[in-house]
């Protein structure tokens, strides 16, 4: 990825400013930390396609793992088949977090900022890139989605982790509290239908969280 490619709009939304102004002075800083993680971070996914059916609120995934979440099935209505998807940005960024709260607390912030906006930047390019093979087949990818959002439990972390064998193949763990390390990765949900009812909701647009401090406007 290139620093182009990565929307400081999205920085400033992580760092609360939504619509208002933001320094110049905030907006160097934000490009530094966004230009030194590109430079240092190995960023890697993996993802694997199952069959899945839906049905009354519940998906279960390759006839053994079952998750209730109405939201999800919403999602995946009509797909016979998903994706389980994970990305890092890998362990140079936890690192470069780490350094800057020992030195400079406020760039350590904005560096936070520029992570979650890499990382989610970083699905997205890798999201198209898996649409681009799946439409050779007249195939059709839904928005991704995670666990944590709207009524999918964040225990479903532990489903994906372990069918996508994470640990091994990109380095990715979870830890006693459901929360993945390093820090900066995702792992995610995709329908793959023969139906094309793409659309770009994802994120903010579909969790029912409205009072999360960091949603889009």
């Amino acid at each position: 990825m290139k620093l182009k490619d990565i929307s400081q709009k999205e920085v400033f939304r992580y760092l609360g400013y939504q619509n208002n102004a933001v320094d110049e002075t905030i907006q160097n800083i934000a490009i530094d930390c966004t230009t030194e993680l590109l430079n240092h971070c190995r960023m890697n996914y993996t993802y694997k396609i199952f069959c899945c059916s839906v049905e009354s609120g519940k998906v279960i995934i390759d006839s053994r793992i079952v998750i209730e979440s109405k939201n999800l099935s919403k999602n995946l209505a009509e797909c016979n088949e998903l994706i389980l998807f994970a990305a890092t940005l890998g362990i140079q960024a936890d690192i470069l977090i780490q350094k800057y709260t020992r030195l400079d607390m406020s760039k350590a912030v904005i560096m936070q900022a520029a992570a979650a906006a890499v990382i989610e930047q970083y699905c997205d390019q890798c999201q198209y890139d898996i649409e681009y093979e799946l439409q050779k087949r007249n195939l059709f990818l839904r928005p991704r989605f995670s666990p944590g959002y709207g009524d999918f439990d964040l225990k479903h972390q532990k489903d994906i982790i372990a069918l996508l064998d994470c640990n091994r193949k990109i380095g990715l763990t979870l830890t006693d509290s459901l929360l993945l390390a390093p820090c900066k990765s995702v792992t995610a949900v995709m329908g793959i239908s023969n139906q094309n009812r793409h659309c770009n909701k994802k994120g903010c647009e579909v969790c029912t969280k409205t009072n999360c401090t960091f949603r889009r406007g």
